[in-house]
């Protein structure tokens, strides 16, 4: 899958109304894959639709290239996204999305969310069905976001293990996608343990905080009324500026390896394992290329323990 994957998901849907598919974003999906990128990640809900077009178009002559990992499961509706796991729904969202994405397999098919009225076992089986029938290589579930009861970040990866224990009963589990990063490194407590333990894939999502950790964003800053992050507990200007600390190490460690702390947070994630992939989103050519280049950035023990010994994110996660 590459070092450093590319999260599409900002090119058409959560942070911009006004950033849609066009010719900007195909140049950076192909700038990229000329970086050596080659795991590109969306979903059918991103958009809707949109995502996934944008990716086929822009693997046009280059599907050999690109590692494609796409998501079923939710539905978006006017007013409500809502889980749809009904065998009958996962192999028409399938099939879509080999039409939108333009290619005859998906690499990695994800379950976005398991849906409480259909038991997970129903919905896992259908999707091993379209492994069996050539149309997607291996499975994922994703567990970014999901909807379950929880007063910290380590509840909602108690309860994604139970999902998992439930899923691998009926056909193996590749990867698993869950946030992780230096400001929120709680899937390091049980998640990555068990994804190491089988030699399950992490995909780590949000490896640069929604942007924060590259320290281009400001305290006090406006965000578009449509981006999540308007109303983000951590992206307040009291939360942003109290946790400058976080960004400044990162810079320090950064300037002894003349590197980005964008760099340096992705970098750090690599160092969490061999089979850990940063999957962090980006919008423009010039980040892609930036991010594709932290698979060089080799962190000492030192760098490791400094960034270790930062002070914890301040601000609610969920």
């Amino acid at each position: 899958m590459g070092a450093v994957g590319l999260g599409c998901m900002p090119m058409s849907w959560g942070y911009s109304a006004s950033q849609r598919l066009g010719e900007r974003s195909l140049r950076t999906v192909h700038a990229a894959l000329d970086a050596g990128v080659r795991l590109l990640d969306t979903a059918d809900m991103y958009g809707p639709f949109t995502n996934e077009r944008l990716i086929g178009r822009a693997l046009e002559g280059r599907r050999e290239d690109a590692f494609i990992s796409t998501k079923c499961g939710l539905m978006v509706g006017d007013q409500h996204i809502v889980a749809n796991g009904r065998a009958g729904y996962v192999r028409r969202a399938c099939d879509a999305s080999l039409r939108r994405l333009q290619t005859d397999v998906i690499d990695l098919y994800q379950l976005h969310r398991a849906d409480p009225e259909v038991p997970v076992e129903e919905t896992w089986g259908a999707m091993a069905e379209l492994v069996s029938a050539g149309k997607v290589r291996a499975l994922g579930l994703c567990a970014v976001g999901a909807r379950v009861p929880r007063r910290s970040r380590a509840g909602l990866h108690d309860a994604t293990i139970q999902q998992l224990e439930r899923v691998q009963q009926v056909f193996p589990v590749s990867a698993v996608e869950a946030e992780l990063s230096v400001w929120s490194p709680e899937a390091l407590v049980s998640l990555l343990p068990w994804c190491t333990a089988r030699g399950v894939g992490l995909l780590a999502a949000m490896p640069l905080g929604s942007g924060y950790l590259t320290g281009t964003l400001k305290p006090g800053q406006g965000f578009e009324p449509d981006d999540p992050r308007a109303r983000h507990p951590r992206f307040t200007a009291e939360m942003m500026a109290a946790n400058q600390p976080v960004v400044a190490g990162l810079r320090r460690v950064a300037q002894r390896h003349g590197a980005t702390p964008a760099q340096v947070a992705l970098a750090w994630v690599l160092r969490q394992g061999p089979h850990v992939v940063p999957v962090p989103g980006a919008k423009r050519e010039e980040w892609v290329v930036e991010n594709a280049g932290a698979a060089g950035l080799v962190l000492t023990d030192g760098d490791l323990a400094e960034i270790a010994a930062l002070p914890p994110a301040l601000g609610s996660w969920d």
